[in-house]
């Protein structure tokens, strides 16, 4: 397993929690795509501050990811990461949305560092 991928997936859920969000965009490619909930994806690092601001006050400023089991594919500059995501928030059972995920993300080698081109938390359930 890519232990560095790890490690940028643990320390942006540190940012998110902490709400750090300009930190946050640090992980991310110029052109990531974020699935913000089933049927809205937002594109660029501007519109992925905007969601997770958003997504932050959705969950009353108190969400809190983490992960679970991950799993990597990686072949040359690109990994596909299969992670167990866990988000706990102070009104989690208000929320219409899982809380727990088997999410996928795609990294990208860019000039020598990995970062997050696509950020989907809720993985293959965008096919139901």
């Amino acid at each position: 397993m890519n232990e560095t991928i790890k490690e940028l997936i643990g320390a942006a859920d540190i940012a998110i929690k902490e709400e750090r969000f300009d930190d946050l965009l640090e992980f991310y490619t110029d052109d990531a795509v974020l699935v913000v909930k089933p049927g809205l994806e937002v594109k660029g690092k501007d519109k992925i501050k905007e969601a997770f601001i958003k997504i932050a006050a959705y969950f009353k400023n108190s969400i809190v990811p983490t992960q679970g089991k991950i799993q990597m594919i990686e072949a040359g500059d690109t990994v596909l990461v299969l992670s167990q995501t866990l988000l706990e928030a102070t009104n989690k059972e208000e929320s219409e949305y899982s809380m727990e995920r088997r999410a996928t993300y795609v990294y990208r080698k860019v000039n020598g560092q990995w970062l997050c081109a696509i950020d989907n938390s809720y993985g293959t359930s965008l096919l139901d």
